[in-house]
Parts: structure tokens; C-alpha cells; sequence
């Protein structure tokens, strides 16, 4: 169910309420007043889910370490070769 948040108009008191879409929470428990209840906007809460990889993030990184020494082991190559 989805949960709500209302503001009473004569007394202040905010509360949280569990309730179906078409239902309304109208009536203020703390102050016993009728039709008193505003219900306050809120942000939607998504649920993100994590992209399914087989590799871990330390593998990967291991990966691009060992590739780039190589590069470099090349570029220094061809360094040594344009100075002498």
C-alpha cells in the first residue's frame, strides 16, 4: 500500500498513513477533529537496480593496469629509439 504523509489544519500534528489510492485519511486522531487532514505532497521512491555485470570492478581495473604498462612499455621503446 502506498504510504502518505498528512498535515492537520487545526492542530499541526503530521502523521504517515498506509492507505489504498482512492481511500482518504480525513479525520485528526490527535486533536479528534473531522475533515481536518491535508495530505502534503511527497517525492516517489524508486527502487534502482544494479546493472548485472560477471566481472567485478577490481578485475576490470586489473585489466586496464596490465594493458596500459604495455602501452607504456612501447611508448618508452620507441623513446629510446628516437634518442640514440
Amino acid at each position: 500500500m502506498p504510504r502518505y504523509r498528512y498535515e492537520c489544519t487545526s492542530c499541526g500534528d503530521l502523521v504517515m498513513v498506509f492507505h489504498g489510492i482512492k481511500e482518504k485519511h480525513t479525520d485528526c486522531k490527535k486533536c479528534s477533529q473531522e475533515n481536518t487532514m491535508k495530505k502534503l505532497l511527497s517525492t516517489p521512491f524508486a527502487i534502482k537496480k544494479k546493472a548485472a555485470s560477471d566481472k567485478k570492478i577490481g578485475d576490470i581495473t586489473k585489466k586496464y593496469i596490465e594493458e596500459n604498462r604495455e602501452i607504456l612499455k612501447q611508448q618508452k621503446k620507441e623513446a629510446k629509439e628516437k634518442n640514440t
